[in-house]
């Protein structure tokens, strides 16, 4: 398996205790840089108001296969988590495109430290999920999370 970082994440988050556990409740404005050789692959970003950013948690150490979240005191699998330390650490995002410039997106909702690499973006479209996400079940986190 090989990934290729195709650029970097700014924001104002140093450390991960900085980062807000929900960024899309943030308002936090950050900046993709996408490296200039993958510039081509933005062509028409613009015409969509959401995107799904992939990248690598490159300050995570470690991992667990159980985990105690924010939200309660109880363990709880890694894999029914969003907790940063991962056999493999890819954090997903799905952000508010707010404008591009050249090679850079500036965007809103990315709970990601500075100096993050980026992995892939793609746009995220509703449809392409709708009639499955009628009936999302959200498991142990019903009921704790506040929206």
């Amino acid at each position: 398996m090989e990934l290729k970082q195709i650029g970097v994440i700014h924001t104002p988050y140093k450390k991960s205790r900085e980062c807000p556990c929900q960024a899309y409740k943030s308002g936090q404005i950050a900046e993709i840089e996408v490296f200039k050789e993958y510039e081509g692959g933005l062509k028409d970003v613009e015409g969509f108001s959401h995107l799904i950013v992939m990248y690598w948690l490159h300050k995570s150490k470690g991992y667990s296969l159980l985990v105690r979240t924010p939200w309660d005191t109880e363990l709880h699998g890694l894999f029914t988590t969003r907790s940063p330390h991962r056999p493999n650490p890819i954090g997903i995002s799905v952000v508010r495109l707010i404008e591009r410039e050249g090679n850079k997106l500036r965007v809103e909702g990315i709970d990601a430290i500075d100096g993050t690499p980026l992995i892939d973006i793609k746009p995220y479209v509703p449809e392409f999920g709708e009639k499955e996400l009628r009936e999302v079940k959200i498991g142990w986190l019903e009921g704790k999370i506040k929206g």
